[in-house]
């Protein structure tokens, strides 16, 4: 299910533009104002899904990381709505939510529209499937784990495929999760069941891995850009040079330093930084030009630095 195709709406959409484009498609779909249309209650539904999701930071994050298959793997219908409220952006139509408890929205919440949507009956009307099975699911669920997962500069370049070990009493489970390219310290990911079992026999928590990309030797990430420090002789500053940039991949750049380049300057080496988390394009390579200054001359040296000296360099 592609969720911005649903809402009409680019992928690089701001909140505004998502929470706009769902205001209209509601007012059209929304089954109080379509009595009867199956059609258009399937739509509401799926609309409303897709503003759950993309008006929420880190379900929409997720959502872009992992795809849509990978995406519903990690978040049932129940994570999906909770704490959703879609109420007051329609009541700005004016759309009746009286009656019985039609207004909430909330998956924690008694009664609400989506909650007659899901509902199939069984037998003497009981719900089978929907939201009701997943509240009473949620109070028997097992405790949700955190754990931090340090990953290198590389594998942020690249993605990783990596493996875990959950400690499960005496025993130990390998748990293998897909790390995306261009992930930042601070993110997290989730698998679902992989936390503490239920004490009750329900369903098991979840686990959230905690990202931490750890520092690299040469270079610093900035968003999607790297910066590195690179020495040169101060004739090659004066003179320009031709010099070999070092990338995150392991090859060398042959890059040319140009005349009177000054200290500190930047050169940059587009489309040599990290993947965009968003997958947008490729972020640049930025190098900063340190001039280098000798601790000790030969004698030879020192005489063309006086000479230097007397032309006024």
């Amino acid at each position: 299910m592609d969720y911005y195709k649903l809402l009409g709406v680019e992928k690089s959409a701001s909140p505004e533009e998502i929470k706009k484009a769902y205001r209209k498609l509601a007012l059209k779909h929304h089954p109080d104002r379509n009595k009867g249309n199956k059609d258009a209650e399937e739509q509401f539904k799926k609309i409303s899904e897709a503003y759950a999701v993309l008006s929420d930071k880190e379900k929409r994050q997720q959502y872009d990381s992992f795809g849509s298959a990978g995406f519903q793997q990690r978040y049932s219908q129940e994570d999906i709505f909770r704490n959703a409220d879609l109420g007051d952006i329609l009541r700005e139509f004016g759309i009746n939510f009286g009656g019985g408890g039609r207004t909430t929205f909330r998956s924690s919440g008694g009664g609400g529209i989506f909650e007659e949507m899901f509902r199939q009956p069984g037998a003497g009307g009981r719900t089978s499937h929907g939201f009701q099975d997943f509240r009473q699911q949620q109070q028997v669920k097992g405790t949700d784990l955190s754990l931090e997962l340090p990953i290198s500069l590389s594998e942020v370049l690249n993605g990783a495929e990596k493996t875990i070990s959950l400690g499960r009493g005496s025993t130990a489970e390998k748990v293998s999760v897909r790390i995306p390219a261009g992930i930042e310290t601070g993110k997290k990911l989730r698998i679902s069941g992989k936390g503490s079992p239920s004490p009750m026999g329900g369903p098991s928590g979840d686990l959230y891995l905690l990202i931490r990309v750890e520092p690299h030797p040469t270079f610093t990430r900035e968003g999607s850009h790297l910066t590195m420090d690179l020495q040169i002789p101060y004739s090659s500053a004066v003179l320009g040079a031709e010099v070999e940039v070092p990338t995150l991949e392991g090859k060398q750049l042959k890059v040319k330093v140009p005349p009177g380049c000054q200290p500190q300057a930047k050169l940059r080496l587009r489309k040599h930084g990290l993947p965009d988390s968003q997958g947008g394009a490729r972020g640049d390579l930025l190098v900063k030009i340190l001039v280098a200054v000798p601790k000790g001359l030969s004698d030879a040296q020192t005489a063309l630095v006086e000479k230097l000296k007397e032309a006024g360099l």
